[in-house]
């Protein structure tokens, strides 16, 4: 079977779950390897469990550089070597620009965003990806050397599968490029006991419709009763009522969640689209006319200051 080549994002010993997706994908397609930047055991372990055949390990850039570069030196040296029938990429603010950087380096074909990827019968992969907040589906394939493609989170459902990987050392030298820049600032953002808005199984989102910073409590309380994560609107967003981190949309964070509650949002189209892969979708919104519904598997009209609460005290008599 032909090597469907993934790029592993992990932190702190954990593999996080849009790769896990990604390995799922990719033994659909073939047989699935994995570079991974800075292996520990647990990671290792982790990847294997989700079929990863064969793990190249390259060695992390030294302390303190921004690591984008390094990835992409890294990543394009193994593919050079290992010649994979096609390289998968999580589609997140990192991932395409890795990708971007591979395909120059590489002299072959990108195409990003993608919500499905299928081999066809000619060894050709055929990327499918929405537009316009999935009014339009196009299924488009690289025909440029090793295709490149970059993948929505939720785009296949994570798939234990079980082998014995071989681990492979990958010796990379990177340029003066890649150490050129440096992170000279951390700061820890402060925790909040949820998931992280990309990996949560429930997100409940917020939107102009609450009027006010003060009020995302109401989103806050019915997130936390769910176990969820929480979200946030463009205009929510731009309005300085909720941190940037957490806005859900073209320009922000990409969601595919089981659940996804949409409260005061109108559903613009730049909204939708970090979205509308959610299994579920319920809206809340005081106007019928609100575009979200057109979206919303399930919508309820009424003023969210109502709804919420109501549903977080039901949630929590479970």
């Amino acid at each position: 079977m032909a090597e469907v080549l993934v790029l592993a994002d992990h932190f702190d010993g954990t593999v996080r779950k849009a790769t896990l997706e990604l390995l799922t994908l990719a033994h659909r397609l073939g047989e699935p390897s994995a570079v991974v930047f800075g292996p520990d055991p647990a990671v290792i372990e982790e990847l294997a469990r989700y079929g990863t055949a064969k793990i190249y390990a390259v060695d992390a850039p030294q302390d303190g550089v921004h690591d984008v570069i390094p990835k992409a030196e890294g990543l394009a040296t193994v593919a050079r070597e290992s010649n994979p029938a096609a390289v998968l990429i999580t589609s997140s603010y990192d991932g395409k620009d890795i990708a971007a950087r591979v395909a120059v380096k590489l002299d072959a074909g990108l195409i990003t965003d993608a919500v499905d990827v299928r081999a066809g019968d000619d060894g050709t992969f055929a990327a499918t990806q929405q537009a316009f907040a999935a009014t339009y589906t196009l299924t488009g394939e690289v025909t440029r050397g090793t295709p490149l493609i970059t993948v929505k989170p939720g785009a296949a459902a994570a798939e234990p599968s079980p082998v014995t990987a071989v681990v492979e050392r990958v010796p990379v030298t990177y340029s003066e490029l890649a150490l050129a820049v440096r992170v000279v600032e951390r700061s820890v953002r402060e925790a909040t006991g949820r998931p992280d808005l990309g990996e949560a199984g429930v997100v409940v989102s917020g939107g102009r419709g609450l009027g006010g910073a003060e009020h995302f409590a109401v989103v806050e309380a019915l997130a936390d009763s769910l176990g969820g994560a929480v979200g946030a609107s463009r205009a929510a967003v731009d309005a300085g009522w909720y941190p940037h981190a957490h806005q859900v949309g073209q320009t922000g964070r990409t969601v595919s969640p089981e659940l996804y509650i949409a409260a005061g949002i109108s559903g613009a189209v730049q909204h939708r689209a970090g979205m509308q892969t959610a299994k579920t979708v319920v809206a809340v919104n005081k106007d019928p006319e609100a575009p979200i519904f057109e979206l919303a598997d399930f919508g309820v009209v009424g003023d969210l200051f109502d709804v919420l609460p109501v549903l977080t005290s039901l949630v929590q008599e479970v």
